[in-house]
């Protein structure tokens, strides 16, 4: 499981970076407020990266929250794009919810793991 989440992590942090920095037409929605789209995809980055690096949950957050400020200031440079400070913060803020999930689960797992080696 933990191998397929480090694909994952990957794979979906590139899809951000072809959906944040594409022209505004390119962008995938969901219908759902951006705010709660920004939030919910580096919730999910987090989440994965956090799930499948356990060992790592401090740098790999580190990895997604300078990755949503560069993408954000890297949005400048498209004119249908604007990059702002508080866009910035809602992605983190998911970033940082979802790495303490993924955390939280991949602490789970590895206390269940070793029940069930005791047994």
């Amino acid at each position: 499981m933990q191998r397929l989440s480090q694909c994952l992590g990957w794979l979906a942090l590139a899809a951000l970076v072809f959906a944040t920095l594409s022209p505004i037409g390119l962008r995938p929605t969901s219908g759902d407020s951006v705010g709660l789209e920004r939030f919910g995809a580096f919730a999910v980055v987090g989440f994965l990266f956090a799930f499948g690096y356990p060992r790592y949950p401090v740098p790999l957050l580190t990895l997604v929250v300078l990755a949503a400020a560069g993408l954000e200031a890297l949005q400048l440079i498209e004119p249908t794009r604007h990059g702002r400070l508080t866009d910035f913060l809602v992605k983190a803020l998911g970033a940082g919810f979802g790495a303490a999930m993924g955390s939280g689960l991949a602490a789970l797992t590895a206390l269940r793991q070793k029940a069930d080696a005791r047994f």
